[in-house]
């Protein structure tokens, strides 16, 4: 679920909503802090060579329990991303936009045109 999803389900029931929940604010920062400690903890393992000019994307699973505390679940260093449903369909190539403009366009910055007259 992403996180404008999961906080349209917590605006819409109406008891999480009296609990004035927000996403951004609540979990967002728990979650941040999971994926930089998960990094720090096996940083060096991730790529020992140092290999230069290569990326891998990493699938985090997070679960949230009923007191609205941040699990992690698994760390996933080869994620599906098959679009089987609605939301994967959206989720999906948006993630790898992201990826690519993040990896490649710091590499491969357009060229400045001149204009000729």
């Amino acid at each position: 679920m992403a996180p404008c999803d999961f906080q349209r389900y917590i605006d819409s029931d109406k008891e999480l909503r009296k609990k004035k929940i927000n996403f951004e604010r609540d979990f967002f920062p728990q979650i941040e802090k999971i994926v930089t400690d998960t990094f720090r903890a096996v940083g060096a393992k991730i790529d020992p060579k140092r290999i230069q000019n290569c990326f891998e994307v990493f699938g985090f699973d997070i679960m949230i329990d009923q007191e609205f505390k941040v699990y992690l679940i698994e760390v996933n260093s080869n994620p599906s991303l098959d679009t089987c449903c609605p939301l994967l369909y959206r989720l999906i190539p948006e993630l790898l936009d992201n990826t690519f403009r993040l990896v490649l366009d710091p590499h491969f910055q357009p060229a400045h045109i001149t204009n000729p007259l």
